[in-house]
């Protein structure tokens, strides 16, 4: 009895799989593609390189990257991006230095150079793009709502 129950479990799941493929083309996925068949892959967004700094949307927003940083070197041995920005070059390239935070410790105990903690500067900073959102947002920073919040004669 075992054994038929085996059996009939199994070829109940050869006939599902083989249903399963056959209507691979009719499953609609997060990619809108076929999953037999590799989509074409979307256009890369074009990195703004006009060098103004964006407003942030947020406190404590990580500025946005606005120049290239195509080919910077940024490991273990080598931090391109601190080229510019470090303490010590600021005045000569105009940058803005990184911030105080990013000399900190866990602790909070200031260092003499970048902590480890904030060297890979791409985990939070990211080149500002002209791609469009992939989802509708309908998010407003604090100002907006503190404009729209006040009322005609209290705007100045």
């Amino acid at each position: 009895m075992k054994r038929i129950a085996i059996v009939v479990v199994v070829l109940l799941g050869v006939v599902g799989a083989s249903l399963a493929v056959g209507a691979g083309n009719q499953i609609d996925t997060l990619r809108k593609a076929a999953i037999d068949r590799e989509p074409e892959a979307p256009a890369i967004a074009q990195v703004e390189n006009n060098d103004i700094r964006r407003k942030r949307a947020y406190p404590m927003q990580p500025p946005t990257i606005p120049h290239k940083i195509d080919g910077y070197q940024v490991d273990l041995k080598v931090n391109r991006c601190m080229a510019c920005h470090s303490r010590h070059r600021t005045e000569a390239s105009q940058a803005p230095m990184v911030s105080v935070t990013h000399f900190m410790d866990r602790d909070g105990n200031f260092l003499a150079e970048i902590s480890a903690r904030r060297y890979f500067c791409q985990q939070c900073h990211v080149p500002q793009t002209n791609a469009r959102p992939l989802l509708a947002n309908d998010f407003h920073d604090i100002d907006d709502l503190l404009r729209a919040s006040q009322s005609p004669s209290q705007q100045h």
